[in-house]
């Protein structure tokens, strides 16, 4: 097995003298220590060089990538500025970190995304092989899995997104919505920092595409997809045994004496407005207003690390910063002491750890964020168990650091009193907090998420080989095809909506085509060979459009049989006074859930609600379920629950009992039986074990074979001529 991993960067920037310098950020680090310490070797990194390349040395630049595993992609000037200034930065960035009023919709940027990621996808094909890994990584390349999926129909595909995913009001405001969408439905698995963005994932591909999923997992395009949540964690190793190191005890040692008995607040971003950095100024500045005892006697050491200069929003920012800091300093500053020490640059290793060390609180307060790997940095340096971290509530690492003093970055109250908290904090207390978000921070290290998300990816395949020898396939079209013609006396059992026709937005404009009825009519030309059209719908819908084919008509799942050439046969119906409680339930639902619907047959009422919007639906349809079950808790009347409907129909009456009243009037040495809902689950169960069944859709079933859809069904008929 040979993973090809797909990412914006490459772990490296390549300079104009063809020197290599680590890419900056948690992603590159992160799945280069992944690689390193679970020992995969066979790999190959495809991603962006960096932009000061020299056209005439591209093939020295090529050459010298591979002897590290890492094959770059060259894009143009002019569309790299589009997509990664543009699209990504532009459009995604502010817009999936709930900043709407800064995304751009540029058609421009737009197409300059579709291409660089169908620059991508060329570059990823010359290296798959059979039996490839795809691991997709951010959202700068969300359309690439469906355009390897379209090249690689078996290969298996993992997307991470690093960045949150936004709530479907958010996400819907994009005009490529669908794309996006597509585009990571091309995935075997996709995963997300937190639960929140898993969730708001789910619910978007619910409100656009009418997607349902189970546990996360959904069926797509014959395909079994998982969505699912796995917090990125660090080396907890590296940064526990740093402070250990002599280069790193020199400089924290240099920071305490530069800064004497000082306290120290350290805060560490890129430039960025999704951080929250102005905010933690105007925090200090309360703090240092209304508490007169910090003065001289708490610093504020903000690093600044450039980042996406070529964006106006960021120098802006960059403008106002400097503004409040100056006018700190000005306002509070003595001849012995600045209040904010500030630095425009990236600190390298060593010095990161040896400002974490040395600090007393870090601010990590972001507005929104995916994770925030600095907060489990922070942690992970404390090998003395002292220091505090202040950790904001939107950052994804929020949720397994639930120890640190969080707040509301948006809350300037909030963030001043937390500072006040974490200098008076005892050093008991630290300690106390700091072990057992250590405790947490080594169990799941970013080995174990490495190691989950490939182990839920390995799970995936397992069942995608099941999908593949269960789903009706030629070979086992010929299987049931011989055993039709050896058998003397055979039956076909058929649901209709979603199996022989496909799923409507209405039951009324569901009706059979000119094929299907071709299809039933040389059926029953067969010799010895019965049709039974085992249906929800109602008789009158049932003899206009089967009722001159010669085939036996049940409506209403059991409650109404009608055999060739004879009359309507009846079971017992629900009292005409317990038909009307259950009307006047279902009437209130209608009006509390709007596009949902009552059909109301002979012998049952049905509610409808696949046109509502499935979120409301889903609150409404529970509430109207527990209504149900009460009212009907005493009756001789079952609930029933179908694809995207609520029945509530006469007890004892459903597919299998109707079956058994057809088999056991006869012995039939050929069975078949097909269905897409719940209900049509208790016809595979009343079948014998030697019938074919199967289930048209994905889900748990008790039917031997399933179909994608009801197009398969049709192609099985046609093989019987």
């Amino acid at each position: 097995m040979e993973y090809i991993i797909v990412a914006n960067r490459l772990p490296f920037v390549i300079k104009k003298d063809l020197t290599f310098e680590r890419s900056p950020g948690g992603l590159v680090s992160g799945l280069l220590t992944f690689l390193k310490k679970a020992k995969i070797k066979k790999y190959k990194w495809i991603g962006w060089p960096g932009k000061d390349i020299d056209k005439r040395k591209l093939s020295q630049v090529q050459a010298k990538c591979q002897r590290h595993k890492a094959y770059p992609v060259f894009i143009p000037k002019k569309e790299l500025d589009r997509f990664y200034n543009g699209f990504c930065n532009k459009t995604l960035w502010p817009l999936f970190h709930g900043f709407q009023s800064y995304a751009h919709y540029d058609k421009t940027f737009w197409n300059a995304y579709v291409s660089v990621n169908q620059t991508f996808c060329e570059e990823v094909v010359r290296f798959i092989k059979e039996d490839s890994v795809v691991w997709v990584h951010d959202y700068h390349f969300m359309l690439l899995p469906a355009l390897l999926r379209e090249r690689f129909p078996d290969i298996m595909i993992g997307f991470f997104l690093h960045i949150p995913f936004p709530p479907p009001e958010l996400f819907m405001q994009l005009p490529w919505r669908k794309e996006l969408l597509e585009g990571l439905l091309g995935c075997d698995l996709i995963g997300f920092h937190a639960y929140e963005y898993t969730n708001n994932f789910l619910r978007s591909l619910s409100r656009i595409f009418g997607l349902e999923h189970k546990m996360g997992t959904l069926f797509f395009q014959n395909r079994y997809i998982k969505a699912d949540t796995f917090p990125m964690g660090i080396d907890f190793e590296l940064f526990y045994k740093a402070s250990q190191q002599k280069k790193i005890q020199s400089l924290i040692n240099k920071i305490k004496k530069q800064l004497k008995d000082k306290k120290v607040i350290f805060s560490v971003d890129r430039l960025d407005y999704t951080k929250g950095i102005y905010n933690r100024l105007l925090a200090f500045e309360e703090l240092l207003k209304k508490n007169e005892e910090f003065r001289e006697k708490v610093v504020l050491i903000m690093v600044v690390v450039p980042s996406r200069e070529g964006v106006e929003q960021y120098q802006r920012m960059k403008k106002q910063l400097e503004e409040k800091i100056s006018e700190i300093n000005g306002k509070f500053a003595t001849i012995n002491w600045t209040p904010v020490h500030y630095y425009y640059r990236s600190l390298d290793f060593n010095e990161l750890v040896a400002h974490y060390v040395a600090s007393d609180v870090i601010l990590v307060t972001p507005l929104k964020d995916g994770m925030n790997l600095i907060a489990k940095e922070f942690v992970a340096s404390r090998r003395d168990k002292k220091g505090v971290l202040i950790l904001s509530e939107f950052a994804g690492s929020a949720k397994e650091l639930g120890e640190a003093i969080i707040v509301n970055p948006n809350s300037i109250e909030n963030l001043r009193e937390a500072m006040e908290s974490a200098l008076k904090m005892s050093l008991e207390e630290q300690a106390q907090r700091i072990v057992t978000m250590q405790e947490r921070l080594i169990r799941y290290d970013i080995i174990k998420w490495g190691k989950d998300f490939f182990t839920t990816l390995e799970k995936l395949q397992k069942e995608k080989d099941k999908l593949k020898t269960k789903i009706i396939n030629s070979r086992l079209i010929k299987r049931i095809k011989e055993d039709f013609f050896k058998a003397k006396t055979r039956i076909f059992f058929f649901d209709y909506d979603g199996t022989l026709v496909p799923i409507a937005s209405k039951p009324s404009l569901a009706i059979p085509d000119e094929e299907l009825l071709q299809l039933l009519k040389h059926l029953t030309t067969l010799r010895n060979t019965e049709i039974v059209l085992i249906s929800g719908r109602r008789k009158d819908f049932l003899d206009t459009w089967f009722g001159d084919l010669g085939i036996s008509l049940v409506a209403e799942h059991g409650a109404l049989i009608k055999r060739p050439g004879q009359d309507w046969e009846a079971a017992v119906p629900i009292p005409e006074d317990i038909k009307q409680g259950v009307r006047n339930i279902m009437e209130m639902y209608v009006d509390r859930l709007p596009q949902s619907f009552i059909e109301e047959k002979e012998f049952s009422l049905v509610f409808h609600y696949r046109n509502a919007d499935p979120e409301l639906a889903s609150v409404r349809v529970a509430e109207l379920i527990d209504e149900l079950l009460l009212f009907t808790a005493n009756v001789e009347a079952n609930i029933l629950l179908g694809n995207k409907i609520v029945e509530v129909r006469p007890a004892g009456v459903d597919k299998g009992s109707t079956a058994r009243l057809f088999l056991h009037q006869k012995e039939f040495e050929f069975i078949l039986g097909a269905g897409d809902d719940v209900t049509d689950e208790d016809l595979f169960k009343a079948l014998p074990d030697t019938a074919h069944t199967i289930k048209v859709g994905v889900g748990k079933s008790f039917a031997k074979y399933s179909a994608p859809s009801y197009k398969e069904i049709r192609n099985l008929l046609r093989s019987f001529f």
